[in-house]
């Protein structure tokens, strides 16, 4: 397994960066690995590491360079606003893109899924309903979902909400279950952010079901 950066051609043209982790041996299929607020920092790039480890071609991209090239934040407060303050500036049009590209990218390997975590985690649910060439999704507390329900995913969708998540309802998250019956909704006994092992957010214990629950729905969908 090894990682390493890459130059990704979104169909407008736009150049952008975006960092791929490989398998030690063939692939078993692709996956993009959708960032939260913070870029593709450490963590993300440890999550794809993971991804690869666990047999996939796994390839993030730097869907923020077209606001902030290089975004590489930590996780001071500093860092979520800026992150924050980012994230509106993103349309969603070009983002589809850009993630399009990535799984064009991934697509040598075969079928691609996609992961998405916060910010990311909304991008998997738009790219599900507008975007081609992915045959699943899966969002990590993409708490901002609820303000673009339409249109719903168009593949296979899976959604990982924190139960006590600070931003947003249990009302809210309700709401994607309810536009696309057909999604799996799991829901855990923690907060937002659960998955993400450098931050004080984290809770192994439902982090741990998740990727379980997670790794059997790309294997169901990919193979």
């Amino acid at each position: 397994m090894s990682g390493e950066r890459i130059r990704l051609t979104a169909a407008d043209g736009f150049e952008f960066d975006g960092y791929v982790a490989r398998p030690a041996g063939t692939p078993r299929a692709g996956v993009v690995i959708l960032p939260e607020i913070f870029g593709v920092n450490s963590h993300m790039r440890s999550v794809a590491d993971r991804y690869a480890g666990w047999g996939y071609l796994a390839v993030a991209p730097s869907v923020f360079d077209r606001v902030e090239p290089g975004l590489d934040l930590g996780y001071g407060d500093d860092d979520v606003r800026k992150g924050q303050a980012l994230m509106k500036l993103i349309d969603w049009d070009d983002a589809v893109k850009d993630i399009e590209a990535a799984g064009a990218f991934a697509a040598q390997a075969g079928k691609v899924g996609i992961v998405g975590f916060c910010w990311g985690g909304t991008a998997a649910w738009v790219t599900a309903a507008r975007g081609t060439g992915f045959a699943c999704a899966v969002s990590y507390y993409g708490n901002a979902i609820p303000t673009v329900l339409q249109p719903t995913p168009r593949i296979p969708m899976m959604l990982h909400w924190g139960e006590r998540d600070h931003l947003v309802s249990r009302e809210k998250m309700m709401e994607p279950g309810r536009a696309a019956p057909e999604a799996a909704v799991h829901f855990y006994a923690t907060g937002h952010g659960f998955n993400c092992d450098q931050r004080d957010l984290y809770h192994a214990e439902s982090a741990a079901l998740a990727q379980q629950r997670t790794l059997a729905f790309l294997d169901e969908h990919l193979a």
